[in-house]
């Protein structure tokens, strides 16, 4: 099955439209949905590493759009939907712990997570709204750890896209569990550290 699934990734990240793709994913990630733009960035610039730097500029320019969203949503609609979003993913507790340990210093959550995906970003972008961050030192910060991450990431898949894609193709399940592992483990390390 996860076989499947990173065939029919490719696949898209192939099409005519993966761009678009790229960009829709890329937003709704830092407001309000679960899925990183990774799952679909890596792909792409593995399918087609001449444009890795293209495809870091979108997933970065719409992530942020994205971020702006999230803040927004923060700022002036937190009751109507950001509460609904954040009960839907079960995430209120977590939320609510967030913003009584780090409100002041959120912008360091938001590199943490522009970086390393901890926390999400669509909740550090919304908690950016809630504590009234400064909406242009949210959009450096944004651009500053979104940009980092998706040019890193398209720096190492340009450089080594097919060495990595053949040893994606062979050994995709050892890959999924250590990557799962290295998150969980990451995320450990931030929680007991703060």
């Amino acid at each position: 099955m996860l076989q499947r699934l990173y065939d029919w990734t490719l696949s898209l990240a192939r099409s005519r439209a993966a761009e678009w793709w790229l960009a829709a994913i890329a937003f709704v990630e830092s407001s309000v949905f679960l899925i990183p733009a990774d799952v679909l960035f890596i792909p792409m610039a593995i399918a087609r590493p001449e444009r890795a730097y293209r495809y870091a500029l979108i997933a970065t320019v719409a992530s942020v759009a994205g971020g702006i969203a999230g803040w927004m949503i923060g700022y002036y609609a937190f009751e109507a939907i950001a509460l609904p979003v954040l009960k839907f993913y079960n995430g209120l507790e977590a939320f609510e712990h967030l913003k009584t340990a780090w409100g002041d210093s959120v912008l360091l959550l938001l590199v943490t997570s522009g970086l390393a995906h901890l926390p999400p970003i669509k909740v550090v972008t919304i908690l950016s709204g809630v504590v009234h961050v400064d909406i242009w030192l949210f959009i450096g910060s944004a651009i500053l750890a979104r940009g980092a991450r998706f040019y890193a990431l398209g720096w190492a898949l340009k450089r080594w896209g097919e060495p990595i894609r053949h040893f994606l193709e062979h050994r995709l399940g050892l890959v999924a569990g250590l990557a799962a592992a290295a998150i969980i483990a990451l995320y450990v390390i931030v929680k007991f550290a703060h």
